[in-house]
């Protein structure tokens, strides 16, 4: 926490600081649009809250205004180019502060919401809005500068499940998050609490400075006027933080954040940056890190993608450095050493000459996770000269191995038939149809030929078929609603057709156009065949599903009847439906968490 007012990112400094430190703010009066509208959305959100309301976009449409901003839209083309889009998710909703600490994480990488390799490139990345003033007692929230570009290995690992990373999982796992720090039912003394002297505070101080990683300390964004905007990397370690201050204000003074997170759909083309000193900078004035200390391994990183950020294209080759000892770097053991193996695989990057290719081609296929994980980034460091590395890797017997070669095509490869093929064959062996792929195939080589119109026409579904590459290599691509196999629904689909102006339907056929692939045909006719006891484990063991009738749940059949009723009722008035003040639930202690219903045409899955 800084003393004063936290110092805001000017438009000079955003790129630089991004690059670094992975964290921006702007200041609500840079935004452009009046003050009053912070004012506004507040006071309707705190009614809304206080009255027990889902809180969305429709019930406050104020903060569409914040989201269109000329100030925004603005330093949101810079980070993460024109045409940004949001991702459809329920994470775009507002977040009350309370009394208890989340753990550090990373959150998971939508909007597929799968582990894999995260983009060091500036693809997606988190906007924080807050209609009313932070201060260090009303829950800021807390991050980690300087931790975008280190990881932990999570191929095999169970404490970096689904598509988050961690640290200090177990502090999760263990209950401790689940205790209040304050309010009416914590046990910690009030001065602890306001002193940050609880056990949940020195364990969160703890699990930073055990990474061993350079430069990294707690930072909480604040103080913050009100109407304050946070960007931030979609990498970046966070978490949210308890209020410390009277818990009987809370109802009356509730702290609000909307979140959203922002996705890039073009590349970067500008001009070249000016080179910068980073060690020169000396004293971070928003964190108060020391600069002076970045070791070569971080500024490595930093220099790639501020030039990335403007240009899409990796910098300058600079002069020949130690292979031999980058080479021993890369194998650097222990989770502390990420930074070693992560920076030596930049820095040969930066060599551009064959032999430093030819290592880190050698470190993709090596038996440890983070030794190919850093060699991955390398690779895509180096640009399109690794293509052939990336192809070759498609077609390895290890699937880690596999997903990194699809996952460096996506990001370096320009497309030719030999990418597209390798793409089209690994879509293939996740059981997708044939006949689709084939389709897509030969839309994109140009094989389907119906009017004079087809050179442009060719290109545009040639750029469509990989308008994301890194979506088709790293997608988990399962049906959704509405016809189409948008992992996010109709909804993303209709945000990416307005971006790349491609029809949804294509000779009769819904498309998504981030994958374009036909929704699948059902396989069966008439009803499903239901699964018997008999069958039960069996069938569940191999094929995953299975589907019980309702006659053999053994309750009235115009139970179900009612649950529809009820729930369209409130579907069609807007209100959040829960399985909320049932006795049945209540009786068996069933979990109080809300159920969300899943309905088509825009579900949650």
């Amino acid at each position: 926490m800084t003393d004063g007012e936290l110092p805001y990112t000017t438009p000079d400094r955003l790129l630089r600081d991004f690059a670094s430190r992975g964290l921006v703010a702007l200041a609500p009066e840079s935004l452009g649009i009046p003050p009053e509208i912070h004012a506004a959305i507040y006071e309707k959100e705190r009614e809304a809250f206080n009255a027990g309301r889902y809180i969305t976009a429709s019930v406050i449409p104020e903060i569409l205004d914040v989201i269109q901003s000329p100030g925004v839209v603005a330093a949101c083309d810079a980070l993460v180019g024109k045409n940004w889009a949001i991702v459809p998710f329920t994470h775009n909703t507002p977040f009350p502060s309370g009394s208890r600490d989340q753990h550090w994480h990373k959150d998971d990488n939508g909007p597929y919401n799968l582990r894999k390799h995260r983009h060091h490139q500036a693809i997606q990345i988190e906007m924080l809005y807050y209609p009313q003033a932070v201060h260090g007692d009303n829950g800021p929230t807390a991050v980690i500068p300087y931790s975008q570009y280190w990881t932990f290995n999570h191929e095999e690992n169970h404490d970096n499940f689904a598509g988050a990373d961690h640290l200090d999982f177990g502090y999760q796992v263990g209950g401790m998050e689940r205790l209040p720090v304050s309010g009416p039912n914590s046990d910690y003394d009030v001065e602890d609490i306001a002193n940050r002297r609880t056990a949940h505070d020195i364990r969160m101080r703890e699990a930073v400075a055990n990474t061993g990683w350079p430069l990294v300390v707690p930072f909480e964004a604040c103080p913050l006027k009100a109407g304050s905007v946070v960007l931030y990397s979609h990498n970046l370690f966070h978490r949210g933080n308890h209020r410390r201050d009277d818990w009987q204000t809370w109802k009356d003074t509730p702290r609000f954040m909307w979140r959203f997170w922002l996705y890039r759909t073009t590349e970067p083309d500008g001009e070249a940056p000016d080179e910068v000193d980073w060690r020169a900078l000396g004293i971070d004035d928003m964190t108060g890190v020391d600069l002076s200390m970045a070791p070569e391994d971080a500024t490595v990183l930093w220099h790639h993608h501020h030039h990335w950020l403007h240009t899409g294209r990796p910098p300058r080759r600079r002069a020949s450095r130690n292979l031999k000892g980058l080479a021993a770097q890369l194998y650097a053991t222990g989770e502390a050493a990420e930074t070693n193996r992560i920076g030596a695989a930049y820095k040969l990057a930066s060599c551009g000459d064959d032999s430093a290719l030819r290592l880190l081609g050698e470190a993709l296929y090596d038996e440890r996770e983070s030794v190919r994980r850093a060699a991955t980034y390398g690779l895509v460091a180096f640009g399109s000269e690794a293509t052939s590395v990336f192809l070759g890797a498609t077609e390895s017997a290890v699937k880690w191995i596999r997903k990194a070669g699809v996952y460096g095509l996506g990001d370096v490869a320009a497309l030719d038939d030999r990418v597209l093929d390798a793409v089209v064959d690994r879509l293939a062996s996740l059981g997708l149809a044939l006949d689709s792929l084939n389709r897509l195939a030969n839309i994109a080589k140009g094989r389907v030929t119906k009017s004079g119109k087809d050179a442009r026409r060719r290109r545009q579904w040639l750029e469509v078929a990989v308008l994301q590459p890194r979506v088709i290599a790293n997608a988990r691509i399962v049906p959704s609603p509405g016809g189409c196999l948008c992992p996010s629904g109709p909804a993303l689909c209709r945000t990416a057709s307005r971006v790349s102006r491609t029809p949804l339907v294509r000779d009769g056929n819904r498309v998504c156009p981030r994958i374009l692939v036909r929704h699948p045909t059902p396989v069966t006719n008439g009803e499903l065949p239901y699964t018997t006891p008999d069958r039960l484990l069996r069938d569940f063991a191999s094929r995953g599903l299975v589907a019980l009738a309702p006659e053999s749940l053994g309750i009235p059949p115009e139970i179900h009847e009612a649950i529809y009723e009820k729930e369209r009722e409130a579907f069609n008035a807007g209100r959040y439906i829960t399985a909320s003040a049932g006795a049945r639930r209540h009786r068996r202690n069933l979990p109080r968490t809300a159920t969300r219903p899943d309905v088509a045409g825009g579900g949650w899955w």
